[in-house]
């Protein structure tokens, strides 16, 4: 389903695409899905066939065994190969796979994974990764670990905390400090909270691309009825995409103004399963993994 939502303001930026590949013929099939809440392996139910199918939706692979509870995607700089990586408590892996999922690579970051859940990178061949995630707001050691891929064990932190918040948690009702979708753009990495407390408000902060501890930025709070946990900007620059669980939002514009005016397009997931990762294949095809394994490919 495809519906317009009303009133949203947004600042953000993205991570940039692969080059052009040939879709996969192969057809969706069931997927699992996961109960809202601190993400994971419980109340896990099967969907059916029809409901993977929606909105043209079509599975084209799962990721290699061993690549477990996959939390984002990026394009690799090898051309039609993707990064992906698990999130709190697996190894700090970083995993290159094809549009299939398929294994092709991997190397370990030299910073621990606290909780990894998004990877994005700028035009000189810099990755960031999101070591911001933090499902019960109560994290002190929040960072964005900037790398090259050739070499992983050099990593700088970009340490950082939220300006607006006082406590270590907060009250449930005030628990949106958890962060799944980061995109380094034009000097800097912007954040994108996860609305743990009323699945309405994705706020939205920057913090400078160079690593050093600072105050991340306020930027604007976005009407989004879901909880962000992957954002991806098209090649052309004019289309970005916030996933969330079983659904996602589109903004569109000719310029980057434009884009931060837009209304924002609602498109239903329904039946994929825990929606975590998305990158743009080309520029009408976005690819999707999810945290149970299963790849998907959505044409805009």
């Amino acid at each position: 389903m495809i519906r317009p939502l009303a009133g949203v303001l947004l600042l953000t930026a993205a991570c940039s695409s692969a080059p052009n590949e040939q879709a996969s013929a192969s057809q969706p099939q069931a997927a699992t899905q996961s109960k809202p809440g601190k993400k994971g392996k419980k109340g896990s139910h099967k969907t059916n066939k029809a409901e993977a199918q929606a909105d043209g939706l079509r599975r084209v692979g799962k990721l290699t065994d061993g690549i477990l509870e996959s939390s984002g995607l990026c394009p690799a700089p090898e051309a039609g190969t993707y990064f992906t990586f698990g999130d709190d408590g697996q190894q700090p892996i970083v995993y290159r796979v094809d549009a299939t999922g398929q294994q092709v690579g991997q190397f370990t970051l030299g910073a621990p994974n606290h909780d990894w859940e998004s990877l994005s990178r700028d035009n000189s061949g810099n990755y960031y990764m999101g070591d911001c995630g933090n499902n019960n707001s109560d994290r002190r050691n929040l960072a964005i670990l900037r790398f090259r891929p050739a070499q992983p064990s050099q990593v700088g932190k970009i340490n950082f905390k939220y300006p607006d918040q006082t406590e270590f948690p907060p009250s449930k009702k005030e628990r949106n400090f958890d962060c799944e979708a980061s995109l380094w753009h034009d000097g800097q990495v912007y954040l994108f909270t996860k609305d743990r407390a009323t699945e309405s408000t994705c706020k939205v902060y920057s913090v400078p691309e160079a690593p050093g501890s600072y105050t991340a930025k306020l930027i604007t709070k976005l009407a989004i009825p879901g909880q962000v946990t992957d954002a991806t900007l098209s090649p052309d620059g004019h289309r970005l995409v916030l996933l969330a669980r079983q659904e996602l939002f589109i903004f569109d514009g000719n310029s980057w103004a434009d884009i931060l005016k837009a209304t924002p397009r609602q498109i239903s997931l329904k039946g994929a399963g825990q929606t975590e990762g998305a990158a743009f294949k080309n520029q009408q095809t976005l690819l999707i993994s999810t945290e149970q394994g299963a790849m998907y490919e959505l044409d805009l």
